[in-house]
């Protein structure tokens, strides 16, 4: 387990080969100051390690967990069965099916057990999802949400304009 200060979000991964495709959402929560750890733990190889996270987290002062899962895509759900805390599913593309199948495993969760969910490989949306619900609570990351939002927008409007810049240049 990779630990840093007092972390907020835990990142759970089902094998050690999903750790470079949850890249993306451990620099992101990093940027926004957002202190986390990663955890490599199966719903189906290892479900004892899953369960001991899953109910200890809270009282280590986790606040949301992320995790992420290809195929059967249990680890959330097995997570979420374990914790009241809010857990957020991030599907991987794995198989034949490309991530398809790990989606609609995390969306079809039984009632009274949700798992939030983004898409296929977003791992920035679920740490956006994440910093987003601790947001709530506090002032200064939403704060940072904000400037993140209106950056994003400005380099949107930017490529925008380059690229209708080129076509009028095609005329």
């Amino acid at each position: 387990m990779t630990v840093t200060e007092k972390p907020r979000v835990g990142l759970m991964v089902g094998s050690p080969g999903d750790l470079p495709r949850v890249r993306e959402a451990l620099t992101l929560l990093r940027s926004l100051g957002i202190p986390c750890e990663v955890v490599v733990a199966s719903a189906h190889r290892t479900p004892e390690k899953v369960r001991r996270y899953a109910t200890s987290a809270a009282g280590r002062g986790l606040e949301v967990i992320i995790a992420a899962a290809g195929l059967a895509a249990h680890l959330p759900g097995a997570v979420a069965a374990q914790t009241t805390l809010p857990v957020i599913g991030l599907p991987l593309a794995a198989g034949t099916l490309g991530g398809l199948d790990a989606l609609l495993a995390m969306v079809q969760m039984p009632p009274g057990i949700p798992v939030a969910t983004v898409g296929i490989d977003a791992a920035r949306n679920a740490a956006l999802l994440a910093a987003a619900i601790l947001a709530v609570r506090d002032e200064a990351l939403a704060a940072k949400l904000q400037a993140y939002r209106k950056k994003m927008a400005a380099e949107q409007e930017a490529k925008a304009a380059q690229q209708l810049e080129a076509l009028r240049g095609e005329e």
